[in-house]
């Protein structure tokens, strides 16, 4: 029989009203506060991260592949892949779509208001399921096979500025010399809450700017690479540069949007900080706690030194019961965080102003092996840590200590 694991078990439940019953859900609370805080910001985080991402890649795809040029322009040089180099892209490992774009910059005009835009042009390749969670109001696109659509969407915000609504006529009018115009139709309003898309984009057919260029019918823009895995983001840009030509580059949306991505990998990096103090501070309260413990046993102790007990034996005793106290900790922890997970997952108690955090409401991302990964990290450190009050045993004298009152 495991003797220390045996006593340490008798003596974790010191009762309900006794002064050890109250330090022992001191030291409960403290772990399940600190593992279910950084739990929690840890959902948050990845939420808040995954939400923004999604809305980039939507917009933009993962991979860009365009035409090398000098302009700074919104507008980008004409290109085609050919048939043999696109069946190479579409057949590479890491691409899951790849769908045609093209922009032009131009004005949106109603009851004298002028509002600029960037049309962004897109065709029948466009995965239209990609604006299942933007659109707000309104239907996606209908595209004609022979004809350029005249159906546009619009940003909310845009649509509040005109005070545009579904169905709406309006003339837009596109930078050129002569400048030209066509007349357009609301068909959908869409908001994704980031100021990269909702201040300009208005999207509508490429054949519109096909028509305004002078293009051929298969001339793009440029091509949005959809990956299987983002993860692979790397690996894929090398495999699919590898089968264009000279004149032709990729852009990874990460880089374009270099802004944002690092922003939030600075959120990463803030949080991880965040982490570290919680673990310092429960670490420091499970010191506190075994300390008080240890006083609180002097007279057991000295008993147990009296009759023969080593020191060693008796620090397993305290440790034991500080584990415990951890792992009844943790539980609670992990109750209470992924009870709020679950709550604001479906629920969404707590709201958002979408002007400043981009999103309605505070999202959650379930993280798993970073949830179980903080759960051992703080068993492991606060385990560790409960060394140090258990190392006051040895300078206790047996004599001494059953006179301690």
């Amino acid at each position: 029989m495991n003797l220390p694991y045996f006593i340490a078990k008798r003596i974790s439940d010191p009762g309900d009203n006794s002064f050890s019953a109250i330090i022992h859900k001191i030291a409960i609370a403290s772990v399940a506060l600190g593992l279910a805080i950084m739990m929690i910001a840890f959902f948050v985080l990845g939420g808040f991260q995954n939400n923004i991402k999604d809305k980039i890649y939507s917009f933009s795809g993962h991979i860009q592949i365009k035409k090398f040029s000098l302009n700074n322009s919104y507008e980008e040089e004409p290109i085609v892949l050919e048939a043999a180099r696109m069946e190479a892209v579409l057949k590479d490992p890491y691409v899951d779509h790849v769908q045609e774009y093209a922009h032009k910059p131009g004005l949106l005009t109603k009851d004298d208001e002028v509002y600029g835009l960037l049309f962004k042009g897109i065709g029948r390749s466009y995965n239209a399921t990609l604006f299942d969670n933007y659109l707000v109001e309104g239907r996606f696109i209908n595209f004609n096979d022979t004809t350029e659509s005249n159906e546009v969407m619009v940003s909310q915000r845009m649509a509040k500025k005109m005070n545009l609504n579904v169905d709406d006529l309006v003339i837009s009018y596109f930078i050129m010399d002569p400048p030209r115009t066509r007349r357009v139709k609301i068909v959908g309003i869409y908001n994704t809450g980031l100021d990269a898309f909702d201040a300009q984009m208005m999207v509508g057919d490429i054949k519109v700017i096909r028509g305004l260029n002078g293009w051929a019918p298969d001339q793009v823009g440029g091509y949005e690479v959809y990956l299987k895995d983002v993860a692979d983001i790397v690996e894929a840009d090398d495999s699919i540069t590898s089968k264009l030509n000279v004149e032709i580059y990729t852009e990874k949306v990460d880089e374009k949007y270099i802004q944002i991505f690092d922003w939030l990998n600075l959120l990463t990096q803030n949080v991880n900080i965040f982490i570290w103090l919680i673990l310092f501070v429960a670490s420091f309260n499970m010191v506190s706690v075994l300390f008080i413990l240890i006083m609180e046993r002097t007279q057991m102790i000295g008993t147990f030194k009296a009759l023969g007990a080593s020191n060693g034996m008796i620090r397993r005793i305290f440790s034991y019961n500080g584990i415990q106290l951890v792992l009844k900790g943790l539980l609670v922890g992990n109750a209470i965080a992924i009870g709020f997970g679950l709550l604001q997952d479906q629920f969404h108690l707590i709201p958002l102003d979408a002007e400043n955090y981009y999103m309605d409401y505070v999202p959650i991302y379930w993280d798993w092996p970073v949830t179980i990964g903080l759960n051992f990290l703080t068993l492991l450190l606060v385990t560790f840590v409960l060394i140090i009050p258990t190392a006051i045993i040895a300078r206790i004298n047996p004599v001494k200590a059953i006179k301690f009152d």
